[in-house]
């Protein structure tokens, strides 16, 4: 079994040992993060930065405990993405939520450059055939992957496995463009997106919704022009199924493992530790243009060096979960134990990822975990 520490977010003394915050702190001790990182090696912090209107990121202060922890380790810590929007704009958001060199103590930098085209191109296998992996992520020798844990439309769950994939393969690559860029895990070709003029009753929600501004009304039709990256952000917004995706759930997630898989390969094995953290637990993507509330209760942090285990983990908190009143899941009438992810995206696949994982040999499924009560000897 793997080992899984975890960090409840219940503090039920009022004393900081006992706090969120003391218990990471516990934790990036034990793990002995030392012994992953040499000394002056430069070590990237995945996370993601947000949306303009999307405020529920995992809170600098967190990302400051474990930059300060690389440092003490001898590491030199990075925060890093790769671009959604202009990479200038997404800068900007990342410091309206708070992710700045000033609050975190390490520089802020886009993976895979201002344009988002600074890659390099790997094999990958049968479903993407090839995948360019961000630069500065494919150079560099140590990363910890700090995810957000939530729902999302279009993968169900989205987790490491998505931040490893989506979030470390860059947006247009250099040469190839979107043939071997991120739009690719989200749709196959051009033809993977469509859309039916007897649907569409012209709302212009995925005008609205496109973070490229790559869809346009002229003349009574909703067209794409060759700014389009294919996230499909329109089709999971369009509420008559006008705007669609032809993508298969099954293709969709080997897509994300094989991606996954490709980048953890630029890495020697033990070098990537995983930062799972189950707050604010939303129904969407955070690169969504606003939030909803979260579905279920808080659960607190996880970490392990198995990314198999931490996801599976993870997704076996939130599926047990009482689903929140007034959230989401409460309006699609989510009973608890009902998978409450998959229940609420209905026709996701989550768990075929994390098999993939498996199956390819980067973990287990099978998980002990380890709870952290408060810090020792603060």
């Amino acid at each position: 079994m793997s080992e899984v520490y975890f960090a409840s977010a219940r503090s039920r003394k009022w004393n900081y040992v006992y706090s969120l915050h003391a218990k990471l702190i516990e934790i990036l001790k034990r793990i002995k993060i030392d012994t992953i990182i040499n000394k002056d090696e430069y070590v990237a912090i995945k996370t993601h930065f947000g949306s303009d209107g999307s405020f529920r990121v995992i809170r600098p202060y967190f990302l400051k405990l474990i930059s300060d922890k690389v440092k003490d380790s001898g590491g030199i810590p990075f925060v890093t993405d790769t671009r959604r929007i202009k990479t200038l704009e997404y800068l900007n958001v990342a410091h309206i939520n708070g992710i700045s060199h000033g609050n975190i103590g390490a520089p802020i930098i886009m993976a895979d450059g201002l344009y988002g085209k600074d890659a390099v191109v790997v094999k990958s296998g049968p479903i993407l055939d090839r995948i360019a992996i961000a630069s500065a992520i494919y150079d560099v020798p140590s990363m910890i992957v700090v995810s957000h844990c939530k729902g999302h439309i279009q993968s169900g769950y989205a987790g490491a496995i998505k931040n490893v994939s989506m979030g470390c393969v860059c947006s247009d690559e250099r040469f190839e463009g979107k043939k071997v860029s991120r739009g690719r895990l989200h749709a196959v070709d051009e033809r993977s997106i469509g859309w039916n003029k007897s649907l569409c009753d012209f709302c212009e929600q995925c005008i609205l919704v496109c973070p490229t501004q790559s869809l346009h009304n002229i003349d009574g039709k909703i067209v794409r022009d060759e700014t389009c990256w294919m996230c499909l952000r329109c089709t999971r917004v369009c509420p008559t199924g006008a705007m669609y995706g032809t993508m298969s759930q099954k293709e969709f997630q080997l897509g994300i493992a094989e991606a996954a898989k490709a980048v953890l390969e630029t890495f020697d094995k033990g070098k990537v530790l995983y930062i799972n953290f189950l707050l604010d637990i939303q129904p969407e993507c955070d690169c969504m243009p606003t939030c909803d509330v979260p579905v279920v209760q808080d659960y607190g942090i996880l970490v392990s060096y198995d990314i198999v285990a931490i996801e599976q983990a993870s997704l076996d908190y939130i599926n047990k979960a009482i689903p929140l009143p007034g959230s989401y899941a409460s309006d699609k009438e989510v009973s608890k134990g009902n998978s409450l992810l998959t229940a609420i995206h209905e026709g996701t696949m989550p768990q075929l990822a994390i098999d993939k994982m498996e199956e390819y040999g980067f973990g287990t499924k099978k998980y002990r975990i380890i709870e952290i009560e408060k810090l020792e000897n603060k």
